[in-house]
């Protein structure tokens, strides 16, 4: 029987203009809403995610990261 979906913990967050985009774009293309594309991300995070470019990926994004804030 399969795990109900239910959306039970709310957050306060912030993302970048291109981030939201693209999560829009995702939820849009996957039929879901922004909640549950994010939901379906998290839960299958190593699935979704490319073990070897993930590292790289997130050292390049927190070396720009200071230059992004101003």
């Amino acid at each position: 029987m399969p795990k109900r979906f239910r959306l039970t913990r709310r957050f306060n967050m912030a993302m970048t203009e291109d981030g939201y985009r693209r999560l829009r774009r995702f939820a849009q293309e996957a039929g879901l809403e922004e909640g549950e594309a994010l939901s379906f991300l998290f839960e299958n995070f190593e699935s979704v995610t490319h073990a070897e470019n993930l590292g790289h990926r997130l050292r390049m994004f927190n070396s720009e990261l200071e230059a992004r804030k101003r």
